[in-house]
């Protein structure tokens, strides 16, 4: 039930934001390129996370490969940033509501692996570095 709710969201965010813009060369129907949508998923627990942001594919080749970072490290900050970032989502008249659309469910007991944790870690840093936000416990 969490899956298809998760991807109800994310299609009606996504049709949402771009139902007035033509598709172009090169470009999918959501208008989003191609290669700018990362599934991260554990199917084991049902989990998954979908990134459709452009350009983040490209800076994460930038960035320090799988395994610079433990495990746990990257299940703390990404405790830190969801909590500021849901944070924000719940106050939209002080933070811009088209930044922070939903609240991300993050839960702390739940082993989302590496390959998720990683993954999440890297888009917070690249939703802060591209839209000029921070965070509580980044380094910008």
């Amino acid at each position: 039930m969490k899956y298809i709710l998760i991807l109800l969201t994310i299609a009606l965010a996504v049709y949402s934001c771009d139902s007035s813009k033509t598709a172009m060369q090169g470009k999918n129907d959501s208008g989003v390129a191609k290669g700018d949508t990362i599934r991260i998923a554990n199917d084991s627990l049902e989990y998954e996370i979908i990134i459709i942001e452009p350009g983040f594919n490209a800076w994460l080749v930038t960035q320090p490969p799988r395994g610079f970072y433990g495990q746990t490290y990257l299940e703390n900050k990404n405790r830190l940033f969801v909590q500021e970032y849901n944070y924000r989502v719940r106050n939209p008249f002080r933070f811009s509501p088209q930044l922070y659309p939903q609240e991300i469910n993050y839960e702390l007991n739940i082993d989302y692996g590496y390959e998720v944790n990683y993954l999440l870690f890297n888009y917070f840093r690249y939703f802060m570095q591209e839209y000029n936000q921070r965070f509580p416990g980044s380094r910008q």
